[in-house]
Parts: C-alpha cells; sequence; structure tokens
C-alpha cells in the first residue's frame, strides 16, 4: 500500500462512484482534522431533510431574535456523518472565534462545537457565512490512508464556496470538475451530474 505522508486536514475527500456504501455514496466530505491518529471530517452535501437550524436551537432551549429566526434559522442542517449524530458542529469563517471550542481548520474555516456559537447565531452576531451540522464522518489511524489507497476517495483542494453553498445534489459533480474530472464519464457514476 502507497504511504499517504501528507496531512490532509482542510481537505476534500470525493467519494469514487464505486462507493456504494451510505450514507458516503456521492459524498463531498471536507477534513477538519487528520494526523496519525486517525481523522474527521463533515459530509458537506447531505442536507438532514426538514431539519433546520431554528428547530435544533429551539430544541436546545435556546430563544431566537425574530429577524435571525426569519433569516439565518432557515438553514437546513446537514447530515455531517453517522458518528454521534446528535452533536453538532459549525463550519465558518474566520470572522468569528468562540469562548471555548473553536478550532482553526484552514485560513478560511474554523469549527466550533460548542452551545456559544448557536446562542451568538440567535442573537445576530455569530459568524458572517457558516453551515450547521450533525454528526461527523470518523476514521481510525491508517483507516482512510487505506481506503484512499483502495481508490475509494479522492482528495481535492477545498473551497469555502462549495462549503456554504447550498446546491447540495450539484457539489458531488462540481468538486469532481474542478479536479477536471467529468462525473459521468467515471464509471458506476449512473450519469448523474
Amino acid at each position: 500500500m502507497e504511504q499517504i505522508d501528507q496531512n490532509l486536514t482542510g481537505k476534500f475527500l470525493i467519494a469514487m462512484p464505486d462507493m456504494a456504501d451510505e450514507p458516503f455514496r456521492q459524498s463531498l466530505i471536507y477534513l477538519c482534522s487528520h494526523g496519525d491518529d486517525g481523522a474527521l471530517g463533515l459530509i458537506v452535501n447531505k442536507p438532514t431533510e426538514g431539519l433546520n437550524l431554528n428547530a435544533v436551537m429551539t430544541h436546545m432551549g435556546i430563544d431566537v431574535a425574530r429577524g435571525v429566526a426569519a433569516k439565518g434559522g432557515r438553514a437546513l442542517m446537514r447530515f455531517g456523518g453517522p458518528v454521534e449524530p446528535g452533536r453538532g458542529f459549525v463550519l465558518h469563517g474566520p470572522d468569528y472565534e468562540a469562548d471555548e471550542g473553536t478550532v482553526t481548520v484552514s485560513d478560511a474555516i474554523r469549527m466550533t462545537a460548542s452551545r456559544e456559537i448557536l446562542e451568538q447565531v440567535a442573537m445576530g452576531s455569530g459568524p458572517q457565512r457558516a453551515a450547521y451540522f450533525l454528526g461527523y464522518a470518523g476514521w481510525g489511524a491508517g483507516q482512510l490512508e487505506a481506503e484512499i489507497a483502495d481508490n475509494g476517495w479522492l482528495v481535492a483542494p477545498s473551497s469555502s464556496d462549495l462549503i456554504f453553498a447550498e446546491d447540495f445534489d450539484a457539489k458531488w459533480a462540481r468538486a469532481l470538475r474542478g479536479l477536471g474530472v467529468e462525473p459521468a464519464l467515471l464509471s458506476s457514476s449512473g450519469g448523474r451530474a
């Protein structure tokens, strides 16, 4: 097996067309951390059906300001992955730092996993751009490297536009095209573009 000797934090993983394993089929994952102990990523192209930010904040007992509820509160929650599906994460730009729980993933992206960020969003003082997730995708030591070596994933540079965009059905194909790969020409892609 070819050794992957680079840190992939801040990169995209693009599921290869042969990956039939739900929930990873045609997924686009943003890697928030990658190292010798494993990796953690968030699936950026799979919204949770019918669950928005307002509902989550209300469930958590967070009072949402009227203007915020009408504006950003309608944002769909995203299915971040199958691990700890009740745990929340927020990807956002560098304009926001929580007192605790904010991790710098790249120059352009931060990840926060605290109640504080949702309270700030509810008051209208959170980050300008944000994506909200429940659950995450995780790999143990060497597991992701083995899956990449077995052609389960393509590694690609990330893009803030793809992370925050809400054209969920088009993201996988857009990420492939960003590498110069036409999705319909890949085996087993089913022509979905």
